[in-house]
Parts: C-alpha cells; structure tokens; sequence
C-alpha cells in the first residue's frame, strides 16, 4: 500500500471515543473458514431459498456446487490473487460463484448491473481481471465492454449455459465429496473483495476489504442483532452494494441463517408478503412506502399484527434502516405497530456497519459497534477508526490519502455530532449542507425528508439553497396518487397545498419557496439515484440548471412561487 501521510487529522481530543477499534480480532478469521464450518455444521438445512421459499441449495449442496466450481476455475486457469468480475442478478449462482473464487484464492467483486460499457471497462481495466461471470441479459454488455479494455481478455462464464454448466460440474482433486481439505487456504490478510462505493459525489472507488475485515463486521453485527440458524433474509439490493453483500452474503457464514432470493427489486413487496423473512433491511424510502400504504389503518385502530403481515413483516424479529438518512417519524411508526425498527450507520470503507441504534433511540444511529472508534472533527465531520477498514482504494493512492491517515482514521464525509452517551447523531453530508446567502447553514435531507414523509404523493425531492437567498425543490411525484389528481393545475395546487403545510413545521430559513414539478420518474442507479435511491446531487443541479435557474429568476410573489 502507498505510504500515507502521516500529519494527523485535526480532530476534538475531548469528544467520546467508543470501542477498542483496530484491536478487536474476528472469532472465525477468514470467510472461507466460515463457510466450511457452516457446510459442516448446518448439513441439510437450507441454505438459499428461492421467491416461493422453494429450497434451491441446502448447506451441504451449497458446499458441493462451490468445489466444484472452484475446481472448475482452477481448471480454466485462475490462480491465487486473480480477480473475478461478478455481474449477475440476486441469485443462487451468485452465492456459489463468489465462494468458489475465494475457495481457488481468488478475488471476487461484483459489478452494478446498471454499469455502461465504458463504466464496466474502466473497473474490469482496474482490477486486471482474469474470469467474468455473468448472466444471459448483461453479456453483450461484458463483451462491448471487453473490446475497450486494453489488456489481455478474461474468460467469459455465462450462467445458464454450457460455460456454467462445465464449471460447476468440474471434478475436485479431492474425489471424497465431503471432504474440503485445502480448500480453505486464505489467510486474513488475504483480499476477500473489492467493494464499489455508490458514486454519489464522482467515480466509484474500489474499497480492498481482508477477510479480517469482513469477518470482523459480520461477527459484531451478528452479535448485536442476535441472528440465529434458519432465520431467514431477502436479497434484493445489487450485489455490489456493501450492505447486501454483509447481510445476505457473508453474514449467514457466520449465524446458519438462510438466504430468500429475489432477483427483481421491482417484486420486492409481493417477495416479502409471501416469505414474511425474520430478518429485513431497506433504505428509507420503501419503510417510508410501507408507513404510507398503511398509516390509516393504523390510526382507524387495525389490529398491528394485521398490518405486519399485510405488509410482510409479520415474522420480522430484526428489522433496519440505514444507506441513507430516515426521518423519525418513520421509525417511530414502525415501532408503534410492533416492528424493531432500527437505525445503522456505515460504509463501504469500512465493510460496512459502523453503529446501530437501540431500540428506545429515535434520531441518531446509537453507538459504534466495539470494533469501532468515532470522533468529530473540528469543523463537525465524523471521523472512523476500525478493525474492519478498508486496505486502500484500488489504484488510487491519492484518493485514499485524501480519506484515511497514517494513525488509521478515515473521513467519513458526514457532518454530525456525539451525545454525552456516546450515539452518533448525523447532520447530513458535509458536501450537502446548504449554505445560504445570508450564511445560515442548513440540511436539505432534513427538509427532503419532511416533504416525503408528509404525503405519500410527493415520490422524491431535491432542495437547492446554496448561497441563494432561499430554498426552492425539484419535486417528483407518485404515479399513482398523482393520477388521482384530473389536471396539471389540480396536481400543482395538491404540490402547493403540502409544500406550505410542511413550511409551517420548518424555521424560515428551511422553507422552500419555489418548487418545479418534474414529469420523469427518478429511477434507482439513474442520473438523479443511486441503488439505494440516494440523491446525486451534484448530478441533480447540473441536469436540472435550466429549471433551478428559472426558479430563481423571478421575484417572490406570496408564500411558494411556482
């Protein structure tokens, strides 16, 4: 790794500081060594289930089919350290093929299925990679993007066809099909993936995550949440994504608990009325969905544990929220009727889960897991020390010496404060605050938030303020509900009608006066979303300039313009 400086960050010596951080070691200290142990332990239990609850692999399937095709990639010439490329939907064979590469020590990663070309190119030229995996619907998006890659091609496996098929039927050197020995041969040092950040503020960066990382996340999250064998999750956010991969990938190495695939984000919530899992986690904008479908029935005195199950959390013991922030009443909603709804925080840097919240918290994202130590910084930035961080960002020196010093504390990017309990409370992004003219500091997800969460019509919003005089909002509205409204005046005055109820319960500064009404839906991992719908700000105000601008070039004329 490239030497970092070694100037310190500036940092508050009397803030609170929580945990051992670096010097908290992992129980199990390699994935591979977690799987093994679970393929030994948990036998015929099911492992990965499919959208019906249909049992595609139990354990020890789970365990045979990622041999073989661990012999299968040795077979085509994958070495220890090489790299894979994973470009597949949320499906079994994304599980089996990601244990494989690390069973043949290799390192796998995966790809945004969203990705262009060019995008896929420029990570595929980064990595120097040896074997792609992907599916039918993205390979001739993997071979345009092989022909502007200027190095030697990598092995092209499509699941689905003869390729896979001669991968996963690969016979191991070792013909004793119960027998792993010499499989499990990475050490904790060793890389056990590369990590894409979202992209929010510029390229994706690829965050090198150890075994030691990853496995020391997943221990503490497990032992926090209290996961059990045969608890059952859903995976339904991209695979690149660092939550999906922690909670639906490697956590179950770790409890025996079973994977529900839903490779369609889209069937999400018919998936989870049906399978009712016992672990969920979302970013706020579906917990904000699901308190809008059922909030009236729940103020005309619904029996909750009804509204569980029509909204498939009948069963859900272990329910969070986290990628992005979530208004409290959203929350407090959802424990009113009986779901433990709880706060995370983290990051891709750092293997993902920072802090989670208790139960009795509404607001902040409760203290740092103990392998982790937080600080503030002198101007509000949060700052991270773990035993999960991340080596470096993968051929990108200055980009990590500009996040992560030399005593291991990384930037976080996120304004935000430490209580006198030691909860972490975040503002927002430090890039995002807006500043305005007259120097009032202001948090646009707040505002954001209040918008959404007061009316199930409003879909998205981005408040603009910075070193204007005033707030104004870009504004997208639900389909569906927008629909209920005969005409584009009737709609704009249902628009102006909330803006100004949600203005009331917001300081003067806060208040948006002018809004736009956009006739495009924002789409997650578009030009204005990230996968988990977080804003592209940046993005944002650059596509949208003509219609901010207009927005601000006409006087005021009474409470909202339009």
């Amino acid at each position: 790794m490239t030497a970092l400086d070694s100037s310190p960050i500036p940092l508050y010596t009397d803030m609170f500081e929580h945990g051992p951080g670096r010097h908290v070691e992992a129980e199990v200290p390699t994935v591979t060594e977690a799987f093994l142990s679970q393929v030994n332990r948990r036998g015929n239990a099911p492992a990965i289930l499919d959208e019906r609850l249909d049992v595609v692999l139990t354990w020890r399937q789970y365990g045979m089919a990622a041999r073989r095709a661990s012999a299968g990639l040795r077979a085509i010439g994958l070495r220890r350290g090489d790299n894979v490329g994973l470009l597949l939907t949320n499906r079994p064979e994304f599980h089996v093929a990601d244990i494989a590469v690390l069973l043949a020590g290799g390192t796998p990663f995966s790809l945004y299925q969203s990705s262009a070309p060019e995008q896929l190119a420029e990570i595929l030229s980064g990595s120097v990679c040896r074997v792609v995996i992907t599916e039918p619907q993205f390979e001739s998006r993997v071979q345009a993007a092989l022909r502007l890659v200027d190095a030697p091609a990598p092995c092209v496996v499509t699941v689905g066809t003869s390729s896979w098929a001669e991968l996963v039927s690969a016979e191991p050197a070792e013909p004793d099909p119960t027998c792993y020995a010499g499989l499990s041969t990475a050490s904790p040092s060793d890389l056990a993936t590369v990590s894409y950040t979202a992209g929010t503020t510029g390229a994706p960066r690829g965050a090198e995550l150890t075994h030691h990382a990853v496995m020391t996340t997943v221990t503490h999250l497990a032992k926090d949440l209290g996961v059990r064998p045969g608890m059952r999750s859903i995976s339904y956010l991209p695979m690149a994504h660092i939550a999906e991969r922690i909670g639906s990938h490697y956590l179950p190495m770790i409890t025996g608990s079973s994977i529900v695939c839903c490779r369609d984000a889209a069937r999400l919530v018919p998936v989870l009325g049906h399978t009712q899992p016992e672990i969920f986690f979302s970013p706020p904008r579906l917990w904000e969905k699901l308190k809008a479908a059922t909030v009236r029935a729940a103020e005309a005195g619904v029996d909750p544990e009804l509204i569980r199950r029509a909204i498939g959390l009948g069963h859900t013991e272990i329910a969070l929220v986290g990628a992005a922030a979530c208004p409290p009443d959203v929350v407090e909603y959802f424990r009113s009727i009986g779901v433990p709804l709880r706060e995370s925080y983290g990051m891709t840097e750092t293997a993902g889960v920072v802090s989670i919240s208790a139960l009795d918290d509404a607001g902040c994202v409760g203290k740092p897991l103990p392998h982790n130590e937080v600080r503030v910084g002198y101007d509000g930035e949060l700052f991270v020390r773990s035993a999960s961080m991340m080596v470096r960002y993968r051929d990108s020196p200055e980009a990590t010496n500009r996040v992560l010093d030399a005593q291991g504390w990384l930037r976080t990017g996120d304004a935000g404060r430490i209580d006198h309990d030691g909860r972490i409370w975040i503002l927002d992004r430090k890039t995002d605050l807006i500043i305005n003219s007259s120097g009032t500091t202001l948090s646009p997800a707040n505002i954001e938030a209040r918008l959404r969460d007061a009316d199930p019509l409003i879909e998205h919003a981005c408040v603009i303020g910075n070193g204007r005089p005033y707030n104004v909002a870009l504004v997208v509205v639900d389909p569906a509900r927008a629909a209920q409204h005969p005409t584009g005046d009737a709609l704009t005055a249902a628009v102006h009608a909330h803006i100004e109820r949600v203005n009331q319960r917001l300081s003067p500064a806060e208040q948006v006066k002018r809004f736009a009404l956009l006739d495009k839906a924002w789409l997650p991992d578009s030009d204005e979303l990230t996968v988990t719908m977080k804003l592209k700000r940046r993005a944002i105000e650059h596509k949208y300039a003509g219609q901010i601008d207009a927005l601000y070039a006409a006087p005021l004329a009474g409470p909202i313009g339009r």
